[in-house]
């Protein structure tokens, strides 16, 4: 027997739930299927449990510096972890379970646990249910992408989700990947007490930025003890006793770097090979991401993709930005669309990267003309204040508009601040609107007007920066 609904849901992530409320909202019986735990990746293995051990690490490490403020503080900082899991699995569970309550408590939703797989474009069955709608919404989220590496399925890894489940001090943390997840999970293990190494197969690592960004984070980390390697192929693991051995080539130079364990962060796939898409005919590319247009509608009618399967953004705020695009566009008569947004996302190493529109690299590429100011976290009064001057904050401004192409701000309240620039961009204002403002003294934010009094040529900070 088949079970009809009006719209069904598969995944339960930052979309999900939130266009269930709207649809529910306009009168519609919706069905939403999720097959692990309710809230997704941020929830769960994500934004929430990370950045609350984060903030842990962060603890740690200012308890070590204490002397630098005038505490004191009697014998050294030592970390427990099964207490640093206990603070995770709370405000981590605290999520989770608000979302199951929500949706099993909603009006018009009904709640199928199990895994779903379409059996047409217009049916989908989750276990022995079968059910049908004419509209129909993948929210299935993403995966670690497990590199195909010989010897890696002899050993034991850890991957972001099963890190999660990590209640010890790791003697040797070696980490496979040097961008986001890699670097956050480093400084933090690092900051824990344990030895950590990590190993990127790029030129340098969050290949994504600007150099001048990527070598910035790396001095910081190295600052702290962390071993950086790039152009680091790995090419074999093995396991020797209690010891992982990963077999290293850079640039022909072989090497070995040992263990107690490793974290394979080099990469993430879409939840996309186990829904029986081919059966409703709805495309993928190439890595498996569904194709969506600019309303994030499929090539099937009637079949919407959101959140990271999609392959749009892959954060949080891109997934929930997915449902509000298409609630807009379904509900409200409003034509929002993917192309209207500004790319924004943050890093949370310590201190943390904020990042908004184009990378300087980007702009050149462009061949627009350009103006950039950029300046030092040491002469922002409030980082000194705080003794976090480590970083800098970059604006990139087109010559000729004078629009604000994009921004970095790496340093201590970077990741707040990048909004007072990101709203500007938003409004296609110039940047003498923001030059104009007058902020809050002592804050980080209050600088920004000053980068961009001091905004010179891109090629002239370019020359001046290679002399």
């Amino acid at each position: 027997m088949t079970s009809s609904f009006d719209a069904i849901i598969i995944g339960t992530g930052q979309a999900g739930p939130a266009l269930a409320q709207r649809l529910t909202a306009a009168g519609m019986k919706i069905a939403i299927v999720e097959r692990g735990r309710f809230g997704g990746t941020c929830v769960n293995t994500g934004c929430i449990p990370t950045k609350t051990m984060v903030a842990s690490a962060y603890a740690a490490h200012m308890a070590r510096r204490a002397a630098e403020f005038g505490v004191v503080i009697a014998g050294p900082v030592t970390v427990d972890m099964k207490q640093v899991k206990a603070r995770k699995d709370l405000i981590s569970g605290k999520s989770n379970t608000g979302v199951e309550n929500w949706l099993k408590s909603m009006s018009n939703c009904t709640v199928y646990e199990g895994h779903a797989r379409f059996e047409s474009a217009r049916e989908v069955r989750v276990g022995d249910a079968r059910l049908a709608a004419d509209r129909i919404f993948i929210n299935a989220g993403g995966r670690a992408l497990i590199p195909d590496i010989p010897g890696l399925d002899e050993i034991e890894y850890l991957t972001n989700s099963t890190m999660m489940d990590v209640a010890f001090l790791p003697r040797h943390l070696i980490i496979l990947g040097g961008s986001y997840i890699g670097l956050e999970f480093g400084q933090m293990f690092r900051r824990f007490g344990s030895e950590v190494t990590i190993l990127e197969r790029g030129p340098r690592l969050i290949a994504r930025e600007d150099e001048d960004v990527s070598e910035a984070i790396r001095g910081i980390l190295e600052n702290e003890g962390i071993t950086v390697h790039v152009n680091a192929t790995c090419t074999g693991l093995a396991k020797r006793d209690e010891t992982v051995v990963v077999s290293v080539d850079r640039g022909g130079e072989p090497f070995e770097v040992e263990g107690s364990h490793l974290l394979c962060a080099s990469g993430r796939r879409p939840n996309t090979d186990d829904l029986g898409l081919e059966r409703a005919g709805i495309q993928t590319d190439t890595r498996g991401y569904i194709a969506v247009d600019d309303q994030l509608r499929t090539n099937v009618p009637g079949v919407w993709a959101l959140g990271d399967c999609n392959g749009k953004g892959a954060f949080t705020h891109t997934s929930y930005n997915d449902f509000e695009i298409v609630a807009a566009n379904l509900l409200d008569g409003d034509q929002r669309r993917v192309s209207d947004r500004i790319t924004a996302y943050g890093l949370y190493i310590d201190p943390p990267l904020g990042r908004a529109g184009m990378t300087e690299e980007e702009v050149r590429r462009s061949g627009r003309r350009a103006l950039v100011g950029q300046r030092p976290m040491t002469r922002v009064g409030r980082a000194v204040e705080k003794g976090e001057t480590q970083g800098f904050m970059k604006v990139v401004v087109d010559a000729e508009t004078h629009e604000i192409l994009g921004a970095a701000i790496l340093g201590t309240g970077g990741d707040e601040a990048i909004h007072s620039i990101l709203d500007v961009m938003y409004a296609k204002k110039p940047y003498t609107l923001i030059q104009r403002a007058m902020h809050i003294h002592p804050t980080v934010s209050e600088l920004i007007p000053t980068v961009l009094g001091e905004l010179k040529p891109l090629a002239l900070a370019l020359a001046r920066g290679a002399s």
